[in-house]
């Protein structure tokens, strides 16, 4: 997950609308977690054969929510999340969209914890560097971004969203391909009611279902980042095909990234590995290659959505307490200081949820998010369409 204007903004000229903004949703998904196949596996290989049909619920929900959200956005031109909340919630806008900014903290600190422990991870992995001093490294090379080019930063965002993408095609493709036969087996197994190597679970339907609702869950949390790209629609059948694609494009990346990751499911040395996706790649074809590929592709993900995370907090913070100065000139002394304080304060709380492991995010902290965006987001949103019989998109 990933937000900040700049990074999501579609450029129309490189892209058609539509598909800009199904890309847009797509990035959202795609944090620490999805790169590393470790969200796959905590929330649908976990939960056996199952895993190979949920994803239609999942991404059929996020796109239906996200057409709902943007809908609303666009007919009622709220650009923001604030704005949203105190439209769509109405006379309870006073508690629930100060609910929702906590739903919002939580995601932050949640997806800024996934990606220090996937480039953590990642680092440890392929140079035997201590977890927690490969978290270090990460949390210094966020902490100088989100001081001095987060501007920058998020302006190449997308394209580095999009280079991670195409090196997942790249590392998946042949791989799938070539393990083919291992990915058969997994399936038997799977359907015979033999769980993977990390999962302790049943295999029972109703444990998968949960799981990949929760997991929507906490995807819809992150429904904010499209209210602004809503500036740029002047029609809604836009947003309808919009999300048409939205659908089509995450079920295909999920359906992908799930096949893919069952060659290595019952693979003894996915129990001890932080990264499934490394241990896919450095069991199939073209390990020398993918290996760093995918690796470096990972790292800069992690680092490019943990950077717009906290500098997103860093700024309300910073704005929040500038608000209090009375000129320009008092605005702009320590301007600098005040922003090495709440990126390091937040970098550091970043840091110390990553020391957890990312196992230990994924399962718990995206749990909570989606706890979050269940009260906050899911609720209102069925109420507000069933009390206004969706005359209000």
């Amino acid at each position: 997950m990933s937000s900040g204007k700049h990074s999501l903004l579609v450029d129309k000229s490189k892209m058609p609308l539509t598909l800009g903004l199904a890309f847009v949703a797509f990035t959202t998904q795609f944090g620490g977690g999805f790169a590393s196949g470790a969200q796959i596996y905590q929330y649908f290989i976990n939960y056996g054969i199952w895993c190979l049909v949920l994803p239609l619920l999942s991404q059929g929900l996020y796109a239906l929510f996200f057409w709902y959200g943007m809908r609303y956005a666009y007919k009622h031109k709220t650009y923001d999340y604030r704005s949203f909340s105190d439209s769509l919630y109405g006379e309870t806008r006073h508690l629930m969209s100060n609910l929702y900014e906590i739903c919002y903290l939580i995601m932050i600190g949640t997806a800024s914890a996934a990606a220090f422990a996937t480039g953590g991870s990642t680092i440890s992995t392929l140079f035997g560097i201590p977890y927690w001093m490969s978290t270090v490294i990460i949390g210094a090379f966020i902490f100088f971004i989100a001081l001095f080019g987060t501007s920058v930063v998020r302006k190449c965002a997308s394209t580095l969203s999009v280079l991670i993408i195409a090196g997942l095609v790249l590392v998946l493709v042949p791989n799938i391909i070539a393990q083919w036969s291992d990915i058969t087996v997994s399936v038997s197994r799977m359907a015979g009611g033999e769980m993977s190597v990390l999962s302790s679970e049943s295999g029972a339907f109703g444990s998968a279902l949960w799981s990949a609702v929760l997991y929507f869950f906490f995807q819809l949390a992150s429904v904010s980042v499209m209210y602004q790209q809503m500036e740029e629609v002047t029609d809604v059948k836009q947003i309808n095909r919009a999300a048409v694609w939205m659908f089509v494009c995450n079920f295909v990346a999920m359906e992908l990234s799930i096949i893919g990751l069952l060659a290595v499911a019952y693979v003894a040395e996915l129990a001890t590995a932080s990264i499934p996706m490394l241990v896919l790649v450095q069991n199939g074809v073209g390990a020398k290659i993918l290996t760093p590929v995918i690796s470096a592709l990972i790292i800069l993900g992690a680092i490019s959505t943990a950077v717009n995370m906290i500098s997103g907090i860093v700024t309300r913070c910073v704005n929040a307490v500038e608000r209090r100065k009375t000129s320009k000139e008092e605005k702009e002394k320590g301007h600098l200081a005040r922003n090495a304080v709440f990126t390091l304060l937040f970098t550091f709380l970043a840091f110390g949820i990553a020391q957890f492991g990312l196992m230990a995010v994924v399962s718990r902290g995206y749990a909570y998010l989606g706890y979050a965006a269940f009260v906050t987001l899911f609720v209102p949103f069925i109420l507000h369409a069933a009390v206004t019989r969706m005359k209000e998109i």
